[in-house]
């Protein structure tokens, strides 16, 4: 994105909110004009009130020089208030933006998202954006008005010194301009180290005890010392070209100053300028530094401010989940739906190599189909084109006749349960967890039922606070989140079921009362798509498929694929219950 359109685009998200940028910036006009008046005030007091001090000048000069401060000191807050709620309110607006975008992305997008990096884009890229259009823009206004009337100033007291200030602006321009670009390299390699940073962090955390199993501490350090000895030298870097830019400047004013005053005694000399006048010229240029400090400070940070926005925009601007489907999903028969896999093939890019390859079969309403393989066969791809969480690549996906294309996604998701092996559970309450995504005020009953479903009732009224008490503040052991997730597939009750190694990671006992826990949701009528290692879970199913290498190798019943003892499955049920 080029700056001129990221300003652009900048100025949008501005213009949103004019009405109170437009009162700051009245008020910030106000605040500038009392500035060079207090210069201007010191030209008849110290040619006149000296003089003659019983007169208007002993009454009238205190009076009006408190006046404009007041004034000028009540400009500034009102402006800074107005600014701080615009400020708030646009990293509110631009929060939310981003957090709805980055529910809507898809799938592949999540899977290429750096965790760090996106912490980062919500944090510290989000207020760096809200800096520039509020904060920097403000604070370029602001500045630059009190310089121009500054100078108007210089030029109505002695355009022949003023001439010598505006002669050394560009030299400054361009000082600014060098080391701007530099900054702005600097802070873009900055951005993406301290991404690093974080995700080394929370990689340390998720993997603590991994690190701890594998005596990983020295490693973890050294590479926690690299990134933040870099960052370090980011930051040094940083620091350098930013210190560089004030003394610079204020060189250029130094050398200007000396000039001035030179010429100024010499036109004193021969009576071209008052002492008042010299007095309220040198008191308005020494006005110059300090906004000129200050604007040179926000256009130093301006680089890191742009590179951060380019960020966020990447986020926002990133594309979201197909969703062209018109068709509601509905069953009127209340035993699930008929799912039809047809010719299906998939690869995750063009330059890739086929993960599924011509996978047909066809699921039957309230049927029950087990998909077996060994590790990196195409399982869980399979499933996972059916909630369009991928694509085929060629082929197509039916749902009663219908590709699931033509479903409206939320529509096509509203009807499918997923139980994972992977639980995630909210850091809410149990029955929040359980009723999660319900359209509806979920009847404690029912959570009741589906707990005493899975064979937790018992367990969680024990709790102090029995369902309303927080996942967060009890320990749960792998089975019993896996029963609760099974739960709130229960409750949803949708009419397609989908069991991806729901018990692979689970020990014997905890795997019996998961398995009750599914016998118990399966006999409901759902049609239902099991993903498993352990061959035990799948006796029961209508029909087995053996995928291997992305093609269904065998299909058949539980003793129909045992019969034939040069089988696949035969085979890996040998290896598991017989170690053969």
């Amino acid at each position: 994105m080029t700056d001129f359109f990221l300003i652009r685009r900048l100025s949008r998200i501005a213009r949103s909110h004019w009405s109170g940028l437009l009162a700051a910036f009245v008020l910030m006009v106000c605040s500038a004009v009392t500035q060079p008046l207090l210069s201007l005030m010191m030209k008849p007091l110290m040619d006149d009130g000296f003089s003659s001090p019983e007169g208007f000048f002993l009454l009238h000069i205190p009076v009006i020089l408190i006046f404009l401060i007041s004034i000028r000191g009540g400009c500034n807050f009102l402006s800074d208030y107005l600014l701080a709620y615009v400020a708030n309110k646009i990293l509110y607006d631009m929060r939310i933006n981003m957090f709805s975008k980055l529910l809507e992305l898809s799938d592949i997008n999540y899977s290429h998202l750096d965790k760090g990096r996106l912490l980062n884009r919500f944090t510290i890229d989000a207020s760096s954006v809200t800096n520039i259009i509020v904060k920097v823009i403000a604070a370029i206004v602001r500045e630059s008005l009190v310089i121009v009337a500054l100078l108007a100033v210089l030029l109505y007291i002695s355009w022949i010194l003023t001439t010598i200030v505006i002669f050394m602006l560009p030299i400054i321009v361009l000082i600014i301009k060098i080391l701007t670009k530099k900054i702005r390299v600097i802070s873009k390699n900055a951005l993406d180290m301290n991404a690093d940073f974080t995700s080394l962090v929370v990689s340390s955390i998720d993997g603590q005890r991994i690190i701890k199993l594998f005596d990983g501490y020295d490693q973890e350090r050294r590479r926690f010392s690299i990134v933040v000895d870099k960052l370090r030298k980011f930051a040094l870097r940083t620091a350098i070209a930013d210190a560089a830019l004030g003394p610079l400047i204020h060189m250029c004013i130094a050398i200007s100053v000396s000039i001035i005053i030179a010429i100024a005694l010499n036109q004193a000399q021969n009576d071209m300028m008052t002492a008042g006048s010299f007095i309220s010229f040198i008191m308005a240029l020494a006005q110059i530094p300090d906004p000129m400090r200050r604007l040179t400070h926000v256009v130093g940070k301006l680089p890191k401010m742009i590179v951060s926005a380019e960020s966020v925009f990447s986020l926002i601007d990133m594309e979201e989940e197909m969703n062209n489907g018109k068709l509601l999903l509905s069953n009127k028969s209340k035993v699930g739906c008929r799912i039809e896999f047809d010719n299906v093939f998939f690869k995750y890019c063009d330059s890739c190599d086929y993960i599924i390859k011509g996978v047909s079969f066809v699921l039957d309403p309230g049927k029950t189909i087990a998909l077996v393989g060994r590790s990196g066969s195409g399982k869980t791809t399979l499933i996972n084109m059916l909630p369009r969480f991928l694509y085929p690549s060629h082929g197509k996906i039916l749902i009663n006749g219908i590709n699931v294309n033509n479903y409206d996604l939320h529509s096509l998701r509203s009807n499918i349960s997923f139980v994972s092996q992977d639980v995630f559970l909210f850091n809410d309450t149990i029955a929040a967890n359980i009723g999660y995504g319900s359209p509806f005020e979920i009847n404690i009953d029912r959570i009741y039922n589906a707990l005493d479903a899975v064979d937790l009732l018992d367990f969680i009224k024990k709790l102090p606070n029995g369902i309303y008490t927080k996942v967060g503040d009890i320990r749960l052991s792998g089975g019993q989140r896996q029963r609760l997730s099974i739960a709130r597939a229960i409750l949803k009750n949708s009419q397609i079921m989908i069991l991806d190694e729901a018990t692979s990671s689970l020990d014997n006992e905890s795997e019996r009362k998961v398995q009750n826990s599914i016998e118990k949701l399966l006999d409901k009528g759902h049609t239902t798509l099991i993903v498993a290692h352990r061959l035990s879970t799948i006796r029961n199913a209508d029909r087995i498929l053996i995928i291997n290498s992305g093609i269904v190798e065998e299909s058949g019943n539980h003793e129909e694929l045992l019969n034939n003892s040069n089988g696949l499955y035969s085979s890996l049920y040998n290896m598991q219950f017989y170690g053969k």
